[in-house]
């Protein structure tokens, strides 16, 4: 009952702020306006991140890797003392984890290092990009065309369910997807800052911002690149020699950016990371942990991501994007859209997050649509449908982001097993818990060392000889053998 109590009072206040940000925004207070609907989005934010659990795919593993990163910045780990034997190539399982790009892991360290080891701090880094990204949002869509495009698309942003749900670790991939569509996002600011006043600055922080992309979650972020191109066409203020001098420096800036990284790991891991590496490629051509689907799996997740009527102002933009070939912002939108949503259907592996760092593009579209019914609606002989359709175009994403907020169910979001892991004793000693079923969990919040089977009795012995505290939970299936060695300790944990 107590998620139903504030999942209501979080929805009605929003409800409130929103509608007071659009009154703002039609009295031309543009600041007040959007600062309401940043406030209206962290409180959404803030509400879906307050699952004080860790989810299961993937938000545990990023979060112990990330607990691990606070004492070997540089070294990546899960098991971070691996007493049993492991299979480099289970990133569930492993040591040294190279799995995904370190960025957003050093991040959540560095905020699991200054607010403590807790679900809140966990999710911190995620809260404020995505807050930020409603803001970028609005900026990108007011240096492209007008201020209601971008209060529009940022109230898009800021509402849609699945990046709420991302921001709070409920589905896979999370943070890491976060961080890559945040400086996705960035890049593009950037590059519309640099097409419009050509400061060399711009250009060098459109070319971090992209390195940190790929840091965060490797090569499709140069999908800014034609984008870049694009907006620099668009601006008519650079020569064809400066198009390539500062083409050059944007590279070079990326290189200088995402590369060290890359020859650190296969240097200082070179089995993991040429593993990781391959299998990162076998996304391409095969089908990788049943993540699989036809060709047009992304395009039909659209309708249920962006709500069912996100087709029209898809081919209404790419109509008036062919009809009028020479307008290059129009034509970096879709390439935004296009390439990652082609290559990713031509792709074996399919993941709806896949795609999500094209979302701005999307919302943006859907303004841009919006205002044009809104304008030209008088000439329509049925009024009433084009209202009905301007209203579903608000009304389904709306109706998405409640759906995954789920603030009118039960839910327990505070669960008693993961109370019961908070409160095992932290000590100084060398302590191995086997027979578990949540191994990770238990590694993020204790000092243990977390096993989901019991080893041999051999193995047990010469832990214990090595000075390991042998722990093992006694879940009332335990071998007798077991139970009869002098150098165990039998706890009960009652886990989900």
């Amino acid at each position: 009952m107590e998620n139903i109590t504030s999942g209501v009072s979080a929805i009605i206040l929003c409800t409130i702020i929103y509608c007071f940000s659009w009154r703002k925004f039609n009295s031309k207070q543009y600041t007040f306006s959007i600062f309401l609907l940043l406030l209206a989005g962290l409180i959404l934010r803030i509400y879906i991140s307050s699952d004080f659990y860790l989810h299961s795919w993937d938000e545990r593993f990023h979060a112990l890797v990330a607990k691990n990163l606070i004492n070997h910045p540089l070294k990546p780990t899960l098991y971070d003392n691996p007493i049993l034997q492991y299979d480099y190539k289970c990133w569930v399982g492993n040591h040294i984890w190279v799995h995904k790009q370190p960025l957003s892991l050093w991040t959540i360290a560095l905020s699991l290092w200054f607010f403590g080891i807790n679900e809140i701090a966990l999710r911190l880094p995620s809260i404020i990009l995505t807050t930020v990204g409603c803001l970028l949002t609005y900026q990108i869509g007011r240096s492209l065309f007008n201020r209601k495009i971008g209060l529009i698309a940022s109230f898009l942003f800021s509402i849609h369910g699945l990046i709420l749900e991302v921001t709070g670790g409920r589905v896979a991939t999370d943070h890491v997807d976060v961080f890559f569509l945040f400086f996705i996002e960035l890049s593009v600011f950037f590059a519309i800052l640099f097409a419009q006043k050509k400061k060399f600055l711009y250009n060098v922080i459109c070319g971090i911002s992209i390195g940190s992309a790929i840091l965060s979650k490797w090569l499709p972020a140069l999908i800014v690149l034609p984008i870049w191109l694009l907006l620099v066409f668009h601006s008519k203020k650079f020569t064809f020699k400066e198009i390539v001098f500062n083409l050059s420096i944007l590279c070079f800036v990326i290189i200088i950016i995402a590369l060290p990284w890359q020859i650190y790991i296969h240097n200082t891991f070179p089995l993991e990371a040429t593993w990781e590496s391959s299998f990162n490629s076998k996304h391409l051509t095969e089908v990788i942990e049943n993540r699989g689907g036809p060709f047009y799996y992304h395009l039909d997740k659209m309708r249920i991501v962006y709500g069912e009527l996100i087709y029209i102002p898809i081919i209404w933009f790419t109509y008036k994007t062919l009809k009028h070939r020479k307008n290059f912002i129009r034509w970096a939108l879709l390439m935004w859209i296009t390439i990652p949503y082609l290559f990713f259907s031509i792709a074996e592996t399919k993941m709806q997050g896949y795609t999500l760092f094209t979302a701005p593009a999307i919302f943006i579209i859907t303004a841009l649509f919006w205002q044009y019914l809104n304008i030209y609606r008088r000439r329509f002989k049925y009024k009433w449908v084009i209202l009905t359709i301007q209203i579903l175009l608000i009304a389904l994403p709306v109706r998405y982001s409640i759906e995954r907020l789920k603030p009118f169910q039960k839910i327990n979001r505070t669960p008693q097993w993961v109370q019961n892991l908070k409160q095992l004793k932290r000590t100084t000693d060398k302590k191995v818990l086997f027979n578990v079923k949540t191994p990770i969990e238990i590694m993020f919040y204790t000092d243990f060392i977390a096993y989901e089977k019991i080893p041999s009795i051999t193995t047990i012995n010469n832990l214990s000889k090595k000075g390991y505290n042998i722990y093992i939970n006694d879940n009332g299936i335990i071998d007798p053998r077991i139970k009869k060695l002098k150098n165990i300790n039998l706890i009960y944990i009652i886990e989900n």
